[in-house]
C-alpha cells in the first residue's frame, strides 16, 4: 500500500470509478466535481482545497457538539489504549455497562433496558421485533397482534422492516413486493393535511383517524410506530401540539405498543434531550441513535421496559430467548464516545445554551416568508426545513424535473455552507454547537441563494 496519499484529482477518479453513493443519482456525481472532506473542526468541513464550509446538516443530522471536540477525542483515545471492540454475545465490557445506565436515567421513566445495534434502522428493526415477540411470550399471548401502525410520510430507515413501515414514495415503492403489509395512518401535517382540514379548527382530527384505525383490527396491532414531534425524510413535518400524547392515549386505550424513533429527533434536536420529553410521553420503545455518539462512530440503543423484558427473560431451554444481534453492537468505542457527548452536554449545558439560539434562528426564518416562492416554514429547537413551491397561493409544487432544492443547495455550497435537501425543502440541521454568529452566516447565505433561485427558476 502506498504511504503517501493520492492528490485530489486522482482520489476524485477513483472516487468516480468505485465508490457508489447512498441516495445519490450516479450519473449526476459522475458529471459533476466531488467534493472530498478531509478535516473537520468545530462546525465547519474542509475539504482536500482547504476551503472551509459551515456544515449545515451536521454530517446527516448527526453530529452534535461540532468535529474535533476534544473531550469526545480523548475519549476514543483512551479506549482504545484499552481495546476497540469486543462482542457482548456472552460477554460484556465496562463502557457498554456505564452507557446504559447513563441513557436509562436520561430517558423517559419506565425505560429500563437497553438493547445496542449499530444503527438508526438496526435500532428501529430491533423494536419492531421485540414487539412482535413480546406477544407471542408474555403471560397472556396474544399472538394474534402481528400488525404494525406507521405515518403516512414516514422514514425509519433502510432494512427491510423499516422500509415496510415507511411512506416516502421515491424511497420505497421500488421494494414493495419485498415489504410486509402495514396499517397507514394520515400524516398529522398541517400545511398539506391529507383530511383536507385547517388547524386549530381541526382538532388533531388525525388522531380520531388513528382511533378508529386501531378500533377497527381490535387485538391485532403489535405497535404503533411514530417520529415524535417532527417526521425528517418527510420534509421537516412539525406535528400539531398535542398529537404525541394524544398517540400515547390512544395506544393505553386500545394495548398495543409506542415506538419513538427518536434516531433524528434525540439528543436535543427539537430543544429537549428525547423529544418525548415535550409531552411528557414515555413510549413502550424508545430508538436512538445519530446523534448518541455526538456523530463520532455508528452505535444505536433501543431502550424498552421491564414489561417488556419479563417475556423474554427465561433460560434458554424455555425457548424465550431474543435471537438478534449485531457484531458492532455496544462496541467499546462507540461506547466510550456516547458517554463522552453525554458528558459534554452537562459540562458544557448544552440544552441550557440552546434558547437563545432557537429563538435566533425563529426570527431568521421569519425573513424568509417575504420570498413568494417559500410556502411553508417548519420549526422545532434547531431542527427546521423551508418548503419551496411553484405558488404560494395554492401550495403547488415544482416539477420534480427542475431540482429547485438541490440547485439551491449547489448554489450554497459555492458560498461556504453544505445543506442536503428532501425534495424542494431546504433542510437546517446545524451541530448544536453553532454560535449566533455562525447561525446568522448560515441564514444569509440560505436567504441569498433561495433567493436567487427561485427568481432565475421565473425567468
Amino acid at each position: 500500500m502506498p504511504t503517501s496519499r493520492p492528490d485530489s484529482d486522482t482520489l476524485r477518479r477513483w472516487d468516480i470509478e468505485h465508490l457508489w453513493h447512498p441516495f445519490t443519482a450516479q450519473a449526476d456525481w459522475a458529471s459533476g466535481m466531488p467534493l472530498i472532506i478531509e478535516r473537520g473542526e468545530g462546525v465547519e468541513l474542509i475539504d482536500s482545497e482547504g476551503n472551509r464550509y459551515l456544515d449545515g446538516v451536521s454530517s446527516l443530522w448527526c453530529n452534535v457538539h461540532g468535529h474535533r471536540h476534544p473531550t469526545i477525542d480523548a475519549a476514543i483515545r483512551d479506549q482504545l489504549d484499552a481495546i476497540a471492540h469486543s462482542t457482548l454475545l456472552g460477554l460484556t465490557h465496562p463502557t457498554a455497562i456505564e452507557l446504559a445506565r447513563h441513557l436509562v436515567e436520561r430517558a423517559p421513566e419506565g425505560l429500563t433496558r437497553v438493547f445496542y445495534s449499530d444503527n438508526g434502522a438496526t435500532a428501529v428493526e430491533v423494536a419492531l421485533k421485540m414487539a412482535f415477540q413480546y406477544w407471542r411470550q408474555k403471560t397472556n399471548p396474544e399472538p394474534e397482534r402481528s400488525k404494525f401502525v406507521a405515518l403516512g410520510g414516514a422514514y425509519h430507515g433502510d432494512t427491510l422492516g423499516d422500509v415496510s413501515l415507511g411512506g416516502v414514495d421515491r424511497f420505497h415503492t421500488m421494494f414493495q413486493p419485498l415489504l410486509f403489509p402495514v396499517l397507514r395512518a394520515p400524516i398529522p401535517f398541517c400545511y398539506r393535511c391529507p383530511l383536507g382540514l385547517k388547524r386549530p379548527e381541526c382538532e388533531i382530527a388525525c388522531l380520531d383517524e388513528v382511533d378508529r384505525l386501531l378500533g377497527a383490527h381490535p387485538g391485532k396491532v403489535a405497535a404503533v410506530v411514530i417520529e415524535p414531534i417532527v417526521q425528517g425524510a418527510a420534509g421537516i413535518v412539525v406535528h400539531p401540539e398535542g398529537y404525541l400524547r394524544g398517540l400515547r392515549e390512544i395506544t393505553q386505550r386500545h394495548g398495543t405498543f409506542l415506538i419513538a424513533d427518536e434516531v433524528a429527533v434525540g439528543f436535543g434536536r427539537t430543544g429537549t434531550m428525547f423529544a418525548c420529553e415535550q409531552e411528557e410521553v414515555t413510549p413502550d420503545f424508545l430508538c436512538l441513535a445519530k446523534g448518541i455518539t455526538g456523530g463520532y462512530l455508528p452505535l444505536a440503543a433501543t431502550l424498552t421496559t421491564e414489561e417488556v423484558f419479563s417475556a423474554f427473560d427465561a433460560t434458554a431451554a424455555e425457548g424465550k430467548t431474543f435471537q438478534h444481534g449485531h457484531t458492532y453492537g455496544g462496541n467499546p468505542l462507540g461506547a466510550a464516545a456516547a458517554l463522552a457527548t453525554l458528558r459534554v452536554f452537562d459540562e458544557e449545558r448544552t440544552l441550557e445554551q440552546l434558547g437563545p439560539k432557537i429563538e435566533f434562528l425563529t426570527e431568521r426564518l421569519q425573513e424568509f416568508a417575504a420570498l413568494r416562492h417559500v410556502g411553508d416554514i417548519r420549526q422545532r429547537g434547531l431542527m427546521a426545513g423551508i418548503e419551496l413551491v411553484l405558488d404560494q397561493e395554492s401550495k403547488a409544487e415544482y416539477p420534480w424535473h427542475r431540482q429547485v432544492g438541490p440547485r439551491v443547495c449547489r448554489r450554497a455550497r459555492e458560498l461556504g455552507l453544505l445543506i442536503r435537501p428532501l425534495g424542494d425543502v431546504l433542510v437546517v440541521m446545524p451541530p448544536l454547537s453553532i454560535t449566533t454568529e455562525q447561525l446568522n452566516r448560515m441564514m444569509d447565505i440560505m436567504f441569498r441563494c433561495v433567493q436567487a433561485e427561485t427568481e432565475a427558476s421565473d425567468a
